[in-house]
């Protein structure tokens, strides 16, 4: 990916598609195109922290307790060599500062060491977390301490003063699962929201290697009844992370939208192909951006296969 720091723009083209009455949609300028140049700009960092908070706060107003935020541009994906943690945790930090100014005492959570032995430690994506933020600036007016406060996860973090919690990337690690803290967490906190930022629940192996098949529906059950509020993805061909061929985008209360990214003489931009009440499949992306027709005529020939993989 090119180093290269270029000007912020925003260009999105709907076409076929009357103008949308929702607030939520008048306010936003459009993806920002200019996503390949990493790292990215302060522009483009405050651009997501706003769409995240926006899309956040509307679900928050509409009583929603049970949150998960999924933003994966180069920077917050773990999978990148571009990963930066310092952009995780200036989204916590606005997202949590935005509910402070409203009064809320907002608690932001990193999960512990886990495991017993040789099979202790934090995820590596997590180490660290908890010094960066105990050393950031939480703003000039005595935040921290007394709106926010960090902690932990589990039930003996919640504390009845709290009003809301925030946990950052919770996740499964090899031999330790982090769903059962979570669960206790979240029966004591009741009816106050818990928002989970960019979380990695899916099952991992036991320390012997083996699966942990051992009440694993429970815990994927449990890991779904998290609402989404937003959803932020690149779309690439499989198994590559350049070009960008499109965005796949979901802010409260709207839709899942497919975009597809466009070169310009002058730019790019970005045309959305195809909305989805939720989460499009594999399938459904690339229908999206090939046509269910024209994906059967080629599958012989292998010529479209590769589209199936965008994820």
């Amino acid at each position: 990916m090119s180093s290269s720091i270029l000007l912020l723009s925003f260009t999105t083209t709907i076409i076929g598609k009357p103008p949308d009455t929702t607030a939520s949609k008048k306010e936003w300028r459009g993806i920002p195109t200019r996503l390949n140049n990493i790292p990215h700009s302060r522009e483009i960092r405050k651009y997501f922290y706003d769409d995240v908070i926006q899309a956040t706060k509307r679900a928050i107003e509409d009583k929603k307790t049970r949150l998960q935020i999924d933003i994966n541009i180069p920077e917050l994906n773990p999978e990148m060599d571009v990963y930066r943690i310092g952009t995780l945790m200036e989204l916590v930090r606005d997202l949590s500062l935005t509910f402070a100014d409203d009064g809320k005492r907002v608690k932001v959570c990193v999960q512990g060491s886990m495991g017993q032995g040789a099979f202790a430690g934090i995820p590596l994506q997590l180490a660290g977390t908890r010094k960066i933020l105990e050393f950031m600036d939480w703003g000039d007016y005595g935040a921290m301490g007394a709106f926010i406060n960090i902690g932990a996860v589990g039930a003996s973090e919640v504390d009845k003063e709290d009003d809301m919690f925030v946990l950052i990337a919770p996740q499964n690690a090899v031999g330790n699962c982090i769903i059962d803290d979570m669960r206790a967490m979240t029966d004591a906190a009741g009816d106050r929201p818990v928002i989970l930022v960019n979380p990695r629940l899916k099952d991992m192996p036991a320390s012997s290697g083996v699966m942990q098949t051992m009440g694993r529906d429970v815990r994927l059950q449990y890991a779904a009844s998290f609402e989404t509020c937003y959803s932020f993805r690149l779309l690439f061909y499989a198994g590559t992370f350049y070009p960008i061929m499109g965005a796949l985008r979901m802010a409260y209360p709207n839709k899942y939208e497919i975009f597809r990214r466009v070169d310009e003489p002058n730019g790019e931009k970005y045309d959305l192909l195809a909305e989805f009440t939720g989460n499009p499949t594999a399938d459904d992306i690339t229908n999206a951006f090939v046509g269910p027709k024209k994906k059967k005529e080629n599958a012989l020939s292998g010529f479209w296969g590769f589209l199936s993989g965008i994820l």
